[in-house]
């Protein structure tokens, strides 16, 4: 049985089913869709948000790099994605560098009460498009305090180290922060692209509320992870929910999940976005655009609810993805 069936649905396909259990019907009972139990999540247990946020990575120029081509749009985006109820905005400091968390103040600041800004530090950006980590104690406590100043924040809600160093011991690293957290400047700490064996380890140096892997509907390496932070009620937070950007997108022509799409009269990317929500209650979706119209697209996807035999047809097209 799956961990996210309910007993009450799971009640309710067994009195509909009983007459077909013993003619092969317990598989349709044993395939019921996961329900989304909430539209929102406790993160750290003590921060209501909604689950569907916003990933502000490309509000910034082509390669990560710079600010963005326009803006003002780029606020106006920020603004409507508030104005939508999201209140879990995701960003970095190696996003521009630098500039992205800048952004963010400008176009939000005095912030709203219970917006949630997580951020994350421990890349470096020699160029765009480039990406090296820097796991030094010195050099996180820096960025910590850098952060801080930028984001206009006394505290940051979720700090997350955007890549474990190889180079260096990842205790180490997560000492700087945790003193950081005992100083008062981080309320909560989350790892990016970490396997269970490194949350284990990283737990034993602090707790760690969340965790953000690259995970979709096509690309479920991080299944352990998730499954993880289930049993631990942590924040699972799946970067590139929708694909990413070029080939791997889940918005390029001629999807197999099209034509499920259309008898939904949505896009491919709202199932998507759906599927996640209803995959996990500790699913933390962060989709990201530059476009007011995409915003909006993806915002609208948190009120698509797929039956038991929506998501088994979807599980079988995503085979083919």
């Amino acid at each position: 049985m799956h961990n996210d069936v309910t007993r009450r649905r799971f009640l309710t396909a067994l009195s509909a089913s009983a007459a077909g259990v013993l003619t092969g019907g317990l598989h349709r009972i044993l395939a019921a869709v996961p329900e989304a139990r909430d539209s929102t999540f406790q993160l750290g247990g003590d921060l209501l948000v909604n689950r569907l946020g916003f990933g502000a990575m490309r509000l910034t120029g082509e390669g990560i790099w710079g600010w963005p081509p326009d803006r003002e749009n780029a606020k106006k985006v920020l603004r409507r994605a508030v104005e939508l109820g999201v209140n879990f905005i995701d960003t970095a400091d190696a996003y521009g560098p630098e500039t992205n968390e800048l952004l963010i103040a400008e176009a939000l600041y005095p912030y709203p009460k219970g917006l949630v800004i997580a951020t994350k530090g421990g890349q470096t950006r020699p160029g765009p498009g480039q990406w090296e980590q820097n796991g030094r104690p010195e050099y996180l406590a820096q960025a910590v305090d850098k952060s801080l100043k930028r984001l206009k924040l006394e505290r940051i809600d979720l700090w997350q180290l955007h890549r474990i160093d190889r180079k260096v011991p990842v205790e180490e690293s997560l000492g700087a922060i945790k003193k950081a957290q005992d100083a008062g400047k981080i309320r909560h700490v989350g790892l990016s692209e970490v396997t269970v064996a490194e949350i284990e380890q990283a737990k034993k140096v602090m707790p760690i509320v969340s965790i953000q892997n690259r995970y979709n509907i096509t690309d479920r390496d991080s299944e352990d992870a998730l499954t993880y932070c289930e049993k631990g009620k942590m924040g699972f937070i799946p970067w590139a929910p929708i694909g990413g950007s070029g080939t791997r997108s889940l918005s390029k022509a001629s999807n197999p999940l099209d034509a499920e799409a259309k008898r939904h009269n949505v896009s491919v990317v709202q199932l998507a976005l759906a599927w996640l929500l209803q995959k996990s209650p500790v699913m933390l979706p962060i989709p990201g655009t530059s476009s007011l119209a995409h915003l909006e697209e993806n915002m609208a996807a948190a009120k698509l609810q797929l039956t038991a035999d929506d998501w088994k047809r979807i599980e079988d097209l995503a085979r083919k993805s």
